[in-house]
């Protein structure tokens, strides 16, 4: 292999691989998150559910540290990667974790191969006909295969949010973060951005996914976390979260969500 490595401890299917302990954000006065305790372990998929202004999109951020936190710690594979002040191994988080927003962030001027071989290239040193074969075989399999040499202005919106995914998977992380990837869609476009999310959480991909997609919640997660107020309020697996909520925040939530 041509890219740069990164010597890492093997972490087995099911062995937590992310944690964070009492992990606050505040921006001044405002609170945003207030303490908190997770454990993601390999292969699990999470959906994080909450409204508006929650601290979901945020702590799903403060993970990969594109947000530092006020205080708290992170640890990736056993290694702390926020001590409680300040960034450690930052470079090797972000190796490990790749991450796909509600906007797509593709550079306009270049294709879709050229989009997902950038960051390759650059990041993890590899090689352009590298970088481009990659590219190729990531694109083909988020059904993108006839559209690797098209540019971003000739993409549906469904279609520049699998190529944003395809970005993300070229560089061989280990965790996936999504911050309401289908939250920009027209209804028509969602479904295939899901069916490719659906297809990494087959192939065991560990994620966590910010969503407001119920049903796919439902189906797809092994955890489903409820946050409201800057704290995770209630989680569980979907059936006991989603239809048996023991608290009366989550309730009212999926009360109000459900009936639309």
């Amino acid at each position: 292999m041509s890219d740069t490595t990164v010597e890492t401890p093997e972490i087995a299917r099911g062995e937590v691989i992310l944690k964070i302990d009492q992990l606050c954000k505040s921006y001044g006065k405002l609170d945003v998150l207030r303490g908190i305790d997770l454990e993601i372990k390999k292969g699990e998929v999470i959906c994080v559910l909450g409204p508006s202004g929650s601290g979901k999109s945020t702590m799903l951020r403060c993970l990969n540290l594109l947000e530092t936190p006020t205080k708290g710690t992170i640890e990736l594979k056993g290694d702390a990667v926020f001590d409680g002040s300040k960034p450690k191994n930052l470079d090797d988080l972000r190796r490990e974790t790749g991450m796909v927003f509600q906007s797509f962030n593709l550079f306009p001027n270049m294709s879709a191969k050229q989009n997902v071989s950038i960051a390759q290239i650059r990041v993890r040193g590899r090689k352009k006909a590298e970088a481009d074969q990659r590219a190729v075989e990531e694109l083909t399999k988020v059904g993108l295969a006839e559209k690797v040499d098209e540019y971003p202005d000739r993409l549906s919106g469904g279609q520049q949010q699998r190529v944003a995914i395809a970005r993300a998977l070229a560089m061989d992380p280990e965790i996936m973060l999504f911050d309401e990837v289908t939250s920009a869609l027209d209804p028509e476009l969602v479904k295939g951005v899901l069916d490719v999310m659906r297809g990494l959480a087959d192939s065991g991909m560990t994620m966590i996914c910010v969503t407001h997609e119920i049903g796919f919640a439902r189906e797809v997660a092994d955890r489903v976390i409820f946050m409201d107020g800057g704290y995770i309020v209630e989680q569980g697996p979907p059936k006991d979260v989603l239809d048996n909520p023991k608290e009366e925040r989550t309730q009212r939530f999926l009360g109000l969500v459900l009936d639309h």
